[in-house]
C-alpha cells in the first residue's frame, strides 16, 4: 500500500485504509471536513436498552447511525467495515476490559447479532474551531484529547446507567464564548460544552491526570472547557456489565464520509 500521511489532508477512505492495514493513532487532526464517530457494538438483546440510554442522554450519546444486527458496513461510509477500519478497539466481557486489538473480525465471529451504534464525536468541530483562530492544543502537539470521568449523572435506561465522560480543551478567556458558539452549532457531535471552569465542579479532582487520552496541554491563562464525550458508553459498559461489548479505544474514531457541515444545526 502506498504510504498515506495521516493528517488533515487525508481523505476518509485513505484514513480507513491505513487503519485497516495496521496503522494505529488517535484520529484528532485527520481528514479535515469530515465527521468522526465513536463506536459501540452490543448483542441484540441489549441494543434496545442502549438505544433508550442514548435517546435519554443525547449530549454524550448523539447517534449518527444504528446498523442492523450483524451488519458491519455503515451507510455513512459505504464500503467501510467497522470491524477493521478503526485504529484500535476494546473488547469487554462482563463489564471488564478483556483485550485491546486492531481488528475485531475474529471476536465478531463469536456473535451473529451484534448491533453497532455510531455516535457523534467532538473531533468533528475541532477544525471549525481552528478555522476561527482558536488553537486546539492537543492537535498542535500531536497528542490525544484528555478525557475525564465526572460526577454528572446520566439518565438510566433499562440495564444501562452511567456517569458522563467529558473531553477537555484549554481555551483563552477571550475565546471561550466563541468556542461555545461554534461547537454549539454541531449538536449532532456533542454541541456546546457542558461545563466551563473549575473541574472540581463536575467531580474532576486532578485535571493533570485524565482517565483517558493524554495529559492536557494548557497555556498560561487557559480556561478549561468540557464537552460531553462519546466514551460515556464505555463508562456505561463498566457500570452496567453487559456480558459482551466492543468499542473503539478512546480517541481512535471511525472516520465517516459525511461532511461535518451536515451536522450543523
Amino acid at each position: 500500500m502506498e504510504h498515506i500521511s495521516l493528517d488533515a489532508s487525508a481523505s476518509p477512505t485513505q484514513a480507513r485504509e491505513a487503519f485497516r492495514n495496521g496503522e494505529a493513532r488517535p484520529t484528532c487532526g485527520i481528514a479535515r471536513g469530515f465527521a468522526q464517530a465513536n463506536m459501540i457494538s452490543l448483542p441484540k438483546e441489549y441494543a434496545f436498552d442502549f438505544l433508550l440510554f442514548a435517546q435519554r442522554n443525547p449530549k454524550p450519546c448523539p447517534i449518527l447511525e444504528v446498523l442492523d444486527p450483524g451488519s458491519y458496513e455503515p451507510k455513512i461510509a459505504p464500503g467501510a467495515d467497522v470491524r477493521t477500519d478503526i485504529g484500535r478497539y476494546r473488547i469487554w466481557r462482563d463489564g471488564e476490559l478483556a483485550e485491546t486489538c486492531d481488528d475485531i473480525r475474529d471476536v465478531w465471529g463469536e456473535h451473529d447479532d451484534l448491533v453497532t451504534f455510531l455516535i457523534g464525536c467532538s473531533f468533528t468541530f475541532e477544525f471549525p474551531l481552528m478555522d476561527a483562530g482558536i488553537p486546539v492544543r492537543h492537535i498542535l502537539a500531536g497528542a490525544n484529547v484528555p478525557m475525564y470521568d465526572t460526577s454528572i449523572r446520566c439518565a438510566n435506561a433499562g440495564r444501562f446507567s452511567s456517569t458522563m465522560v467529558v473531553s477537555m480543551r484549554g481555551i483563552q478567556p477571550d475565546q471561550v464564548a466563541e468556542a461555545a458558539r461554534i461547537s454549539g452549532r454541531y449538536p449532532g457531535v456533542h454541541g456546546a460544552p457542558v461545563w466551563v471552569g473549575d473541574p472540581a465542579g463536575i467531580g474532576i479532582d486532578d485535571i493533570k491526570h485524565p482517565d483517558y487520552g493524554d495529559a492536557p496541554i494548557l497555556e498560561q491563562g487557559d480556561i478549561p472547557m468540557f464537552w460531553a464525550c462519546g466514551v460515556t458508553p464505555q463508562a456505561a459498559v463498566m457500570a452496567s456489565r453487559p456480558p459482551f461489548a466492543i468499542t473503539h479505544a478512546p480517541g481512535y474514531m471511525f472516520i465517516t464520509d459525511v461532511p461535518d457541515r451536515q451536522y450543523m444545526a
